[in-house]
């Protein structure tokens, strides 16, 4: 009789036995890329332990620390109006030894001209607040996935981090179609949609964040409760654990809830 076989996305081959740290660019420093970037410093002394080259990441952000952002987001009274990207990075680097890169700019396609050429990485985490700048970014990363770069400049995966006050959601995606092995035991997945792909009707008819800077912790938290990004932080960042010191996975992401503390995972299809 047959059974139906259960689907899986392996890791992309060029990652999983990789001679030099896989490249990160993490795409925003506000309440989740703070947490991101801290939670990502753990798991690259993880494995560096186990033999592994590590992780080499770059922080974008353009944004300067507010009296609003201490409590929720990862930073002191003595950083504010540093750059938040400077004061994160400087910080993780003291902390764990790494060689960590902070970009005060935002990632995009003004900034990647400026910088002479092409600018990419293996991995993209955007945790970013508005529709737009997903979009852009999609497009930016179907341009790179077709300009056939090789090598630590190739981009394998996108995570993207949405949320609002007390909800949110994580989506791993794949920058093309990684070539998949054989299997008797899964039904292999090797392309994982974009978010702005998969759910465009949803982003398209949704209403950004309010933007506006808060002027105080509690209006902030009006807006993005206390835990909702280091929730998702942690729970996003062990998906990519996982998918890295397994080799491959049977989820792609994830929905939170926290008011009522569910969480409904999104396997790969």
């Amino acid at each position: 009789m047959n059974r139906l076989r259960s689907t899986m996305h392996f890791l992309a081959t060029p990652l999983l036995n990789p001679a030099n740290p896989l490249t990160v660019y993490v795409i925003g420093a506000g309440g989740t890329g703070s947490q991101v970037v801290t939670a990502l410093a753990r798991m690259n002394h993880a494995m560096t332990a186990l033999d592994h080259p590590g992780l080499q990441v770059s922080l974008w952000d353009d944004d300067k620390v507010s009296p609003a952002n201490l409590g929720r987001q990862l930073f002191a009274e003595a950083e504010i109006g540093l750059y938040k990207a400077e004061a994160i990075v400087n910080r993780t680097n003291r902390f764990f030894g790494t060689n960590w890169k902070a970009r005060p700019h935002q990632y995009a396609r003004g900034t990647i001209k400026q910088g002479g050429g092409a600018m990419s990485a293996n991995l993209f985490i955007s945790c970013v607040d508005t529709v737009r700048a997903r979009i852009e970014l999609a497009s930016m990363l179907a341009d790179l996935s077709k300009s056939q770069q090789q090598g630590q400049q190739r981009p394998y995966y996108w995570m993207d981090f949405g949320n609002s006050q007390q909800s949110g959601q994580v989506i791993l995606a794949s920058v093309g179609s990684h070539p998949q092995p054989a299997s008797t035991l899964y039904r292999t997945v090797g392309q994982l949609p974009f978010v702005t792909d998969e759910f465009d009707a949803v982003l398209q008819g949704s209403e950004d964040h309010d933007n506006t800077p808060s002027c105080s912790l509690a209006e902030a938290l009006e807006k993005q409760d206390l835990f909702i990004n280091s929730t998702l932080a942690n729970m996003g960042c062990s998906l990519l654990w996982n998918l890295f010191r397994g080799g491959m996975t049977p989820y792609r992401g994830f929905f939170l809830n926290l008011k009522d503390h569910r969480s409904q995972p999104l396997k790969v299809a």
